[in-house]
């Protein structure tokens, strides 16, 4: 039993020692749980990153198994687009510790093995998985899944890993899935399931005059300036609404042509319980069992086919 005096979440969290942040979906997904790791930080906690990334890991990299090796700012790899690099080198820069763990695109069951590799490696009692979006919480049964692939990967990865006694799951940028046919009042219905099942932790928003907001938002600017080709729009729209900017707002030339809903819900986390979210959806099974990524995305479109209908996207009814 909570009371509202306190976050959910971070009682969850109350015995960890030791934490890991991980990024579920790649690209920038890392950058979406750098409040986070702050906040833990400042309670004196042991906090690692990684994420799952979209980068070439070179052979040269330190390895901590197979499929995941530790990234720092001198990290060898793409001048252009690296941002588990770039983020090591924005945290070296505020003398933060700088390593970033990046794990490698592969199926769930490898990737599973990665997770465990390094959650030994770093003596992990909490690991808590963060979307850049909301749509790690499809179920499968939904019009538009979002991209699913990477999210999935990382949810069927950490659900089989029953040696972490506390696994979590945060997604923050409400509404930037949109564009990829992510329909919001179906996330709102499965948060509500969840909540129903006891696996919902509440919500809660990163103000811009906190620690976290304000280094969230130079983590952010940083990460634009080193990769101005593919800068996230993800985490540009959810840095535009802590700044507390509203509608059509431009950070990028990545989002010409298209109009943008930037509004406060995007600065809001969503907290969950990582085994009730992976007992909610449809086809984790298919995808636990994967050996590539080739294989997770014939798992997803295997998973699509044979369904037998699906929910409609409907619109908010206000």
């Amino acid at each position: 039993m909570t009371t509202l005096r306190e976050n959910p979440l971070f009682a969850r969290l109350a015995g960890a020692r030791s934490v890991l942040i991980a990024g579920a979906g790649g690209g920038f997904d890392v950058y979406a749980g750098l409040p986070l790791a702050l906040a833990m930080r400042a309670e004196r906690r042991q906090v690692h990153l990684a994420n799952l990334s979209f980068s070439r890991l070179e052979p040269d990299l330190a390895w901590v198994a197979p499929d995941v090796a530790e990234v720092g700012p001198d990290s060898p790899g793409a001048a252009d687009y690296f941002p588990e690099r770039t983020l090591a080198r924005w945290l070296d820069s505020r003398g933060l510790p700088p390593a970033v763990h990046a794990f490698r695109r592969t199926g769930a069951r490898p990737l599973r093995e990665a997770y465990l590799a390094l959650v030994q490696a770093l003596e992990v009692d909490a690991v808590v998985l963060v979307d850049g979006g909301t749509d790690i919480l499809m179920r499968g049964d939904e019009a538009g899944l979002g991209t699913p692939e990477e999210d999935i990967s990382s949810l069927a990865a950490l659900a089989g890993l029953d040696e972490v006694p506390v696994r979590l799951v945060c997604c923050i940028g409400f509404g930037v899935d949109a564009y990829h046919g992510v329909s919001h009042a179906l996330f709102l219905e499965n948060v509500a399931a969840l909540e129903r099942a006891g696996g919902y932790l509440g919500a809660f928003s990163v103000p811009k005059g906190s620690d976290e907001g304000v280094a969230f938002l130079e983590a952010v600017e940083h990460a634009q300036e080193e990769t101005p080709r593919r800068p996230s729009i993800v985490n540009g729209s959810i840095a535009a609404a802590v700044r507390g900017e509203f509608g059509d707002v431009r950070f990028t030339h990545r989002t010409a042509g298209g109009e943008l809903f930037i509004n406060p819900l995007m600065g809001i986390y969503f907290a969950f319980d990582l085994p009730a979210v992976a007992g909610h959806c449809l086809y984790l099974d298919r995808v636990a069992a994967t050996e590539s990524f080739r294989e997770v995305q014939a798992a997803v479109e295997a998973h699509l086919f044979m369904l037998d209908g699906h929910r409609p996207s409907r619109p908010f009814p206000h």
